[in-house]
């Protein structure tokens, strides 16, 4: 049985509402996470999405306990590759990652400098780590842990992302750890849920359907 204090109600506006045929909950610690009752016994299908009913095709996937946890979250296949399409086009417009970059550059230069003796060398580039954000480094890391990176984006000496940050995958990346699910910033999640809703409007099979 779920606790129901595990679960918020979510507040729509009334374009939803009217769209809505059962009562709509999201994750406690995660507000933009929708949790809609599964076809499976006690289960629960999460989503970015408030449509109701929700696609599998396009939901994050499913879980067995609110919050979710590795041993009770399975998820959906597809998902992580929409995520990724997402950061390939979108991360390097990300402010905060803009920021990462250009921080970046200006470490790279200083330790040139501090190198390069009388003849100065031009700064190197290098990657910046796309990290979710349920459990930012705070223990004197600069970089996150494995489960915690979605992937890379390429940065020159001048901390310009190179080719629009040419986008690698790390394949470590997991969306429920004990820290918790998913977490991206503002930026990339409203991209992420516009280009579900985009892909929720496209025809479906009816096996996509909850």
């Amino acid at each position: 049985m779920f606790s129901p204090s595990r679960l918020r109600p979510s507040i729509l506006g009334p374009s939803f509402t009217c769209l809505l045929r059962r009562h709509v909950s999201t994750l406690v610690n995660n507000p933009h996470i929708y949790v809609f009752p599964s076809a499976t016994q006690n289960s629960h299908v999460l989503s970015l999405l408030a449509t109701d009913p929700p696609a599998l095709s396009l939901s994050i996937g499913h879980t067995t306990a609110i919050p979710p946890t590795p041993a009770s979250f399975k998820e959906n296949p597809r998902f992580l590759a929409i995520v990724n399409d997402v950061l390939a086009a979108k991360a390097a417009l990300d402010p905060a990652l803009m920021a990462q970059a250009a921080a970046f550059a200006q470490r790279s230069a200083g330790v040139v400098g501090r190198r390069g003796g009388a003849a100065r060398q031009p700064a190197r580039g290098g990657w910046v780590h796309i990290s979710d954000e349920r459990a930012a480094p705070d223990d004197g890391r600069r970089i996150a842990w494995p489960e915690d990176i979605f992937g890379s984006l390429e940065v020159d000496g001048q901390g310009h992302f190179v080719d629009g940050g040419r986008y690698q995958p790390s394949g470590t990346y997991r969306i429920v750890t004990p820290q918790g699910i998913l977490g991206l910033s503002p930026f990339l999640r409203a991209h992420l849920v516009a280009h579900l809703a985009h892909l929720a409007e496209q025809p479906a099979s009816p096996e996509a359907l909850a």
